[in-house]
């Protein structure tokens, strides 16, 4: 757990040693605040105290360029430069290099979803007190955030590790997170017969995190998003380890 830990603190904190984090945090949050206040009338045209929207377009972005961008250099990169075969005939166990470059890459995504409460203290606490906000559906959400971010990570990592291209990981795991994000879309939910329905509902991420939302933390859910973390974990060892046998 050890040798996990400290490669996972090394790849958590190579994103602050360079441009990388701040660029991501900054441009994260200017780009939520603009489509919380202005995307489909905004907060100002729901005339109510609640931060819903906000819990919507939050993992949309994180999907479609934050999470592709962090994680499609982990394993990639690594392959591409040689590193990782000096990584790995080092005293370090496969599963501990798997889950140190997804637990620094994770880290570095809670750390931009928990920079996303300046929206609620500054909104509903100091400076502008704009109403009496229902915390229930914040902590709930921010529950939801934090699962689905983990399942989404692993997913971009099981890519890495299968290319030693970043610009493909970084399209492949885009493409896989917008579908696993379009498939609960309700345009697309309506032109398929009833039991494709039910399928496409049940492994869209919209749609698990619905309830979430709606400030209910549903036990099939958070299964749902640990058994995707969990099998892309799985995933990203079996490619790792395949390369010793080639």
């Amino acid at each position: 757990m050890t040798t996990t830990m400290s490669i996972a603190k090394r790849e958590f904190r190579s994103y602050f040693d360079s441009p990388v984090a701040y660029v991501v945090i900054c441009l994260g949050l200017a780009a939520l605040g603009l489509v919380f206040f202005n995307y489909g009338g905004g907060f100002w045209q729901v005339d109510r105290a609640s931060l819903r929207q906000m819990f919507v377009q939050l993992p949309r972005g994180l999907s479609w360029l934050v999470i592709p961008v962090v994680t499609m250099r982990l394993l990639a990169e690594e392959k591409r430069s040689g590193t990782l075969e000096m990584l790995i005939t080092l005293p370090v166990k496969d599963h501990e290099v798997i889950l140190g470059k997804f637990l620094g890459a994770w880290g570095l995504i809670v750390v931009l979803i928990g920079a996303t409460a300046i929206y609620p203290v500054a909104m509903f606490g100091w400076p502008w007190d704009l109403g009496v906000l229902d915390f229930g559906p914040v902590v709930s959400g921010y529950v939801g955030l934090v699962l689905y971010s983990g399942a989404a990570v692993s997913v971009g990592l099981f890519i890495s590790s299968l290319t030693d291209h970043q610009m493909i990981a970084f399209f492949i795991t885009f493409l896989v997170l917008f579908m696993l994000h379009f498939l609960g879309n309700s345009i697309t939910l309506s032109v398929l017969p009833e039991k494709a329905e039910f399928v496409l509902s049940f492994i869209s991420f919209d749609t698990r995190l619905d309830s979430f939302n709606r400030g209910m933390i549903n036990s099939r859910d958070v299964v749902y998003f640990m058994t995707i973390t969990i099998g892309c974990l799985f995933g990203s060892f079996w490619a790792l380890e395949r390369r010793k046998w080639l």
